[in-house]
């Protein structure tokens, strides 16, 4: 059970930085970062959850890995052909209203 969480987490944690990498220059220092840092915090994780280094777990991990980063271009690719997206997923999906904010005003 433990790897379906931990795989899972590699996916969810390499959307946005699949976001921010396609946005930014291709082999920028915001590219990099893009790239490299999910690599870090998966490896501290791997670490603490005691998750081996068999070629079976780099298989699994790297194609989580390379799936959220992919979904995160995608998501990017599919935006901005219909608004103006930013390098930062969060700000672009509550201005694109998928979170409904209400004022006190209205209510």
């Amino acid at each position: 059970m433990v790897w379906v969480w931990f795989l899972f987490l590699v996916i969810v944690l390499n959307i946005p930085f699949g976001y921010w990498r396609e946005n930014v220059k291709r082999l920028s220092r915001q590219w990099f970062f893009a790239v490299h840092f999910p690599v870090l915090v998966m490896a501290f994780f791997r670490m603490h959850l005691g998750i081996g280094w068999g070629l079976s777990t780099v298989l699994l991990i790297g194609s989580a890995y390379f799936s959220g980063q992919w979904l995160g271009a995608k998501w990017n690719r599919t935006w901005k052909r219909s608004m103006n997206v930013s390098n930062c997923l969060l700000r672009d999906i509550a201005l694109s209203r998928w979170i409904i904010i209400y004022s006190a005003k209205k209510l």
